[in-house]
């Protein structure tokens, strides 16, 4: 067994040697992105600051995190394996690496066959700092309860997921969501098992109202519309949207634009909490996390009509206005600095010019 100050110096050394640098504020504007194709999840999929093949990822801007995703083959407390048969892929972690698995744990806890979303130092392509194991997220309006199993319709248009409310999170997820008759509206996060979302984390506070009957912030007469949007960002499950496709679904794109997904539910006309100004799919927004302080241009590339719906806050570092703002794919939440198991962060959003 090594002695004890072995194992000490050799913690100080890969700290000194793989400290991550702090990111930088500056804003960089990025071109919209288009989507790429679905791959497989399984594939060890490579998310960098767009959708890219891996040749282009040192092109990325240097102050966003990166990511890259796959299956598990091998996980130390300094290295983990990624890939399948066809291709591996392998970075070395910081010395105060942290991973996610249900609960914080030790990166080398991490299990072979765990489908992970890996972040990457900024600037660096083979260096990971943190690591979220088989997480996934539900979102949306309750159509079916029995007992701890849940039937929840995402963001109207989408598939139907099914939610069970995990034993060890029974009291944590009833507290915040007491109402889980149909109708109301639900959002957890926890660990995917096949086609079931074993709820851990209750993202946000229930609204007191059903989904079809929100009680819209009072607004303002007349005058400009905001140049800054402040509010909560969230992150949503990529379902059928691949890893690495950037951009954000906004909560108030133009009606003149048609929702697809609101067309789908017969919802043009529901009401909205928060009164925002109209953008139309395709429009840049500066995205701002006021937590990490990194700001980054993405353009809009759907509606939000789940996130309109909700009258919380987020509390990752400050107390942040009510309603959400900005629905992000999983790849801008963690380029922004985004922790997925927080589920939110408290955001600035103004018109890209």
């Amino acid at each position: 067994m090594a002695h004890t100050s072995l194992i000490a110096r050799r913690r100080l050394l890969k700290a000194a040697v793989f400290q991550p640098q702090a990111p930088a504020v500056n804003r960089v504007v990025a071109q919209p992105v288009p989507r790429a194709v679905p791959q497989r999840r399984n594939q060890g999929r490579i998310a960098a600051a767009r959708t890219a093949p891996a040749a282009e990822l040192d092109s990325a801007p240097d102050h966003l995190y990166r990511m890259v995703t796959g299956t598990i083959i091998d996980v130390s407390p300094h290295v983990v394996t990624i890939g399948d048969s066809a291709r591996e892929r392998r970075f070395t972690l910081t010395a105060d690496a942290k991973a996610w698995r249900g609960a914080p744990l030790e990166p080398s806890a991490l299990r072979p066959g765990d489908e992970a979303i890996i972040r990457l130092v900024p600037s660096q392509d083979v260096i990971a700092d943190r690591m979220w194991a088989n997480i996934g997220r539900v979102c949306g309006t309750i159509l079916e309860s029995d007992g701890d199993y849940l039937l929840v319709a995402e963001r109207s248009a989408r598939r139907r997921r099914t939610i069970l409310i995990s034993p060890q999170a029974r009291g944590r997820v009833r507290v915040r969501f007491p109402n889980l008759r149909p109708g109301y509206l639900i959002d957890v996060i926890g660990t995917r098992q096949q086609d079931v979302l074993h709820a851990l984390i209750p993202a946000a506070p229930q609204p007191p109202y059903r989904g079809d009957r929100v009680i819209a912030l009072e607004r303002s007469p007349g005058g400009r519309p905001p140049e800054a949007i402040t509010g909560s960002a969230v992150w949503h499950d990529p379902a059928d949207e691949p890893y690495g496709v950037l951009g954000v679904l906004y909560p108030a794109v133009d009606p003149a634009a048609g929702c697809s997904e609101d067309a789908a539910a017969g919802a043009g006309g529901t009401q909205a909490f928060r009164e925002l100004p109209y953008l139309a799919i395709g429009s840049a927004l500066v995205v701002h996390n006021a937590c990490s302080n990194i700001s980054w241009t993405l353009p809009v590339t759907g509606c939000a009509p789940t996130a309109r719906l909700f009258n919380d806050r987020c509390l990752s570092c400050r107390t942040s206005p009510r309603g959400r703002v900005a629905d992000l794919t999983i790849a801008s939440f963690v380029a922004l600095g985004g922790e997925l198991e927080s589920g939110c962060f408290n955001a600035t959003l103004t018109i890209g010019r």
